[in-house]
């Protein structure tokens, strides 16, 4: 039997079949989702009757301990190797986080239990393949925003030099300082209300010729950098995309030959029953035309 687990060798391996069938990552799925949704209809417990607020945490409770229990069905089977996947380390400590007891001092925690529907990402294959794409295109990421960064200091040191000194507060507050003009460039670099929040105060406070200063940031920030970032993680799951593809061709290609040596294992087969049936008739025709002499 093919295994699809962590390791090869346990002494668990019916537990290990098990815990490894469908219904069981259904299972697990289903209690995520539900689990995820009591926890958003929680936030609005004063809202609810008493009961049924009561009745939602101890569901709660209750998925929580199956999750410990999967956990340590897991580590049971897989031992010391259940810490080599990555995945594996998450799951541990998203459970772990939900076994914090209540009070105000660990209330922080007890609010990251929604991050155990993120243990979607692994059981779901789509979103599991979009992640480790994600995952991969990070160090790419870290160099785009590295520039971006550069970019941003460089248009922050200008603006600062070019509008902070004036005596209109609100362009003050906007690019007064370095960090102010960090954060009012960031907001045009999202052009989100760029314009009149931030151009036209500009304008207005005796610097007509202060957009073109800003559509030149936005089309090298917004429009030549942030665009990379989509066309990397593009890439990243253009490339995973494809070596999925190369992996079902290559289970393919081992399913045909394995058939094919089969099919030729057979035929060696037949041949030496053919043979051995040639060489009876023979014994046969050589037996009958004794008897007639």
């Amino acid at each position: 039997m093919k295994r699809a687990t962590l390791d090869n060798e346990t002494s668990n391996f019916q537990l290990e079949r098990e815990i490894e069938r469908p219904w069981f990552r259904h299972l697990i799925t289903v209690l995520i989702v539900i689990n995820a949704v009591v926890l958003g209809v929680l936030t609005y417990h004063s809202q609810l009757p008493r009961g049924a607020v009561m009745a939602m945490e101890i569901f709660d409770h209750a998925v929580t301990w199956v999750f410990v229990v999967e956990i340590g069905l897991k580590l049971v089977v897989y031992r010391m190797q259940f810490f080599k996947s990555g995945w594996n380390w998450f799951d541990f400590v998203v459970v772990g986080v939900s076994m914090a007891p209540g009070g105000a001092t660990f209330s922080v925690l007890r609010a990251m239990r929604v991050l155990r529907i993120l243990r979607l990402l692994h059981i779901v294959p789509v979103m599991k393949r979009i992640t480790e794409a994600l995952m991969k295109a990070l160090p790419g990421m870290g160099a785009i925003f590295a520039v971006l960064a550069l970019v941003t200091y460089v248009g922050a040191v200008m603006a600062t030099n070019m509008f902070g000194e004036t005596d209109d507060p609100d362009v003050a507050l906007l690019f007064g300082d370095l960090p102010k003009s960090a954060y009012s460039l960031f907001q045009v670099m999202t052009m989100d209300g760029w314009r009149f929040e931030v151009v036209q105060k500009v304008i207005d406070d005796g610097n007509p010729y202060a957009w073109i200063f800003f559509i030149i940031f936005i089309f090298i920030a917004s429009f030549a950098i942030l665009n990379l970032f989509i066309a990397l993680v593009v890439d990243a799951l253009a490339s995973e995309q494809k070596a999925l593809l190369e992996e079902g061709i290559h289970d393919i290609e081992e399913e045909i030959e394995e058939e094919f040596d089969e099919a030729e294992g057979q035929r060696g087969d037949i041949i030496k029953l053919l043979t051995a049936l040639r060489a009876e008739i023979a014994e046969l025709k050589q037996a009958v035309e004794t008897r007639e002499h």
